[in-house]
């Protein structure tokens, strides 16, 4: 008894032993996902977060993000190429006070002022993801014809109408026919074997707003050629000054259509845009960029504005050439590039808001506030653009509505565009214009 007692003991003790070890063993496997050991592993990791590795990748992020001015110049001045042009502002300056080579100041204002006109876009654009994608649309637009405006109000200043007239109505034939051709030409390689569609209603509202434009355009013009004034010298200012109000409300109406009655209509292209962009800037960077670079692009116009006269003369080019040609061209340069990437990503919508979208304002309010302008000025501002200009524009709107009546795009259409716009540069090279800045310019008595 005793030894099967003694022989019993040890054998059930190991038994019993193993049997408790598999029990373990299993209790810990069928609770290894409970609620007690997740709270444990988080405590855990918690922990580990206090671990001198972890912390000092903490500190890490914090210096990087606790320098946000760094960041914001890092940002906005030194990650675009085009920025290498921007000491080329300053250097105009410095020629403009120590030699006054007007021909070398023009160009090293209009070189200066290209970087900047692109980094207003892009500090628009910034802000529109803060502002919703149609006023965003509105902002791009608008600011993107910010440096148009700064040098037409310096000039008008300076009682130079035609500069005026003719840079405001260059900044449309280069976005109607340039950067329009330019995307449906970029859009049209890269889907080459398809056509390219847009929101054939949104352009047709804008092409009648255009159409809208040249009537105001031609009326005074044709007046003024007909010499069938009421009121000689009187009659046509007038007119240009009334024209002005009624397209002035006309914008107002389309933007309560655009936003607010009919905003469907365009947030199909507004909508475009990828849903995983993010800013790169905050709201307040984007605020304060805006004001740096629209007073720098105005330090700019104003030398750029006194020294139009001079390069015509040291580049025996026209003044009109100048004005209609070259000045858009780097006005244009946000709004061309911008046009360009979307058309290559077959967001022809956006492409086209940014082409017609930006020549409607201004032939519907920057044309007409210029005006207005004028008029508290005491400055002769009218309407009037003369008759080889104002053909031009009717000619263009109307090629521009028929090509975009439809609402598809391919490449031989954006190549029709941009011939027409050589034919155009062309004609302005060997057209003398009939007035001159001193016929313009207000008498001082």
């Amino acid at each position: 008894m005793g030894s099967k007692s003694h022989s019993f003991g040890p054998q059930s003790q190991i038994e019993m032993g193993a049997l408790d070890e598999r029990s373990v063993l299993q209790f810990d496997d069928e609770n290894l996902s409970s609620p007690s050991v997740r709270s444990i592993d988080r405590t855990t990791d918690s922990l580990d977060a206090f671990h001198p590795k972890a912390v000092s990748s903490s500190q890490s992020n914090f210096t990087c993000m606790g320098n946000p001015v760094l960041r914001s110049l890092k940002i906005v001045i030194f990650s675009n190429k085009l920025n290498i042009l921007m000491p080329f502002g300053p250097l105009a300056i410095l020629i403009h006070y120590l030699t006054g080579n007007h021909g070398w100041v023009f160009f090293l204002s209009l070189v200066g002022i290209t970087p900047l006109a692109e980094r207003l876009g892009f500090a628009t654009e910034q802000l529109a993801f803060f502002t919703g994608p149609t006023v965003g649309g509105l902002l791009n637009a608008t600011f993107g014809n910010a440096t148009e405006l700064i040098i037409s109000i310096y000039a008008l200043k300076n009682g130079m109408m035609r500069i005026v007239q003719q840079s405001l109505l260059g900044s449309i034939l280069s976005n109607m026919l340039l950067v329009l051709g330019c995307a449906f030409f970029s859009g049209g390689v890269v889907f080459f074997k398809k056509e390219q569609v847009f929101n054939k209603t949104a352009a047709t509202v804008n092409s009648g707003l255009l159409l809208m434009s040249v009537m105001g355009i031609l009326f005074p013009a044709a007046l003024h050629a007909t010499h069938t004034e009421a009121h000689d010298g009187k009659s046509e200012l007038a007119l240009s000054r009334f024209s002005s109000c009624v397209m002035l409300i006309a914008y107002g109406a389309y933007l309560v259509f655009q936003l607010f009655s009919h905003k469907r209509l365009y947030e199909g292209e507004a909508g475009d845009d990828d849903d995983d962009e993010v800013p790169e800037i905050s709201k307040l960077e984007c605020i304060i960029w805006l004001a740096i670079l629209t007073a720098w692009i105005s330090v700019l116009s104003e030398y750029l504005v006194d020294a139009i006269e001079g390069a015509s003369v040291a580049w025996k080019m026209p003044i009109a050439f100048i004005s209609v040609i070259l000045l858009p061209i780097v006005g244009n340069a946000a709004e061309h590039a911008s046009a360009i990437i979307f058309a290559m990503k077959d967001k022809l919508d956006i492409s086209l808001g940014v082409a017609i979208g930006s020549s409607t304002q201004i032939a519907m309010f920057a044309i007409p506030f210029c005006v207005i302008v004028g008029w508290i000025m005491g400055r002769p501002m009218d309407l009037n653009f003369q008759v080889f200009e104002t053909a031009t524009l009717f000619i263009t709107v109307l090629v521009v509505a028929f090509l975009l009546q439809d609402g598809t795009s391919n490449y031989f259409k954006g190549l029709m565009l941009i011939l027409c716009y050589f034919i155009v540069a062309a004609s302005f090279y060997v057209h003398v214009d009939p007035s001159s800045i001193e016929d313009k310019k207000p008498s001082k008595a």
